[in-house]
């Protein structure tokens, strides 16, 4: 079995041929048009067309012809192979980085581990959990770096954001 990453999730059938509406947890819907196999929990399916549809993906798999084949992967969630993704340099996945420490600079010190990134409209947001929740936007003005060998990501904050009272 490939080394998977969970990508997003089928959230509903589309039109009367079996496609499904596919939720992606990209930076872009676009990412998932390069897969040419999606894996379901219980079996990887052949893609036959992939197309974007606003902030969603229309996906046709091979096997799902009929509405009800496709009512029957509803909520269900979708991975892709890791090793067909291939990242830009020094782009990565969020679900790699959770848990990682959190080094405030400013600080000097570990604030605490990253527990999730929220995907608002303005903008990615960490949130790290520690002896105070702190909200951090993932922005280049406040995140210095990530290093995956000692699985810490650095960040600068500003005065008052996450301050232990």
């Amino acid at each position: 079995m490939p080394n998977l990453l969970e990508t997003g999730r089928i959230i509903n059938t589309h039109g009367v041929h079996g496609e499904v509406k596919l939720e992606p947890w990209a930076d872009s819907p676009d990412f998932l048009k390069r897969f040419s196999r999606l894996y379901l929990p219980d079996m990887p399916y052949r893609v036959l067309s992939c197309r974007t549809h606003g902030r969603f993906c229309i996906v046709a798999l091979e096997g799902v012809n009929t509405v009800e084949d496709a009512m029957k992967l509803k909520n269900r969630p979708v991975f892709v192979d890791r090793a067909e993704a291939n990242l830009p340099e020094g782009s990565f996945f969020i679900a790699d980085i959770l848990g990682f420490d959190v080094y405030d600079l400013r600080t000097a010190r570990v604030i605490g581990k990253l527990g999730e990134v929220l995907e608002l409209p303005a903008g990615n947001v960490y949130r790290v959990d520690g002896p105070v929740e702190t909200l951090i936007p993932a922005r280049p003005e406040f995140t210095r770096g990530v290093d995956f060998d000692s699985k810490t990501l650095t960040v600068e904050t500003i005065p008052g954001m996450g301050d232990e009272e």
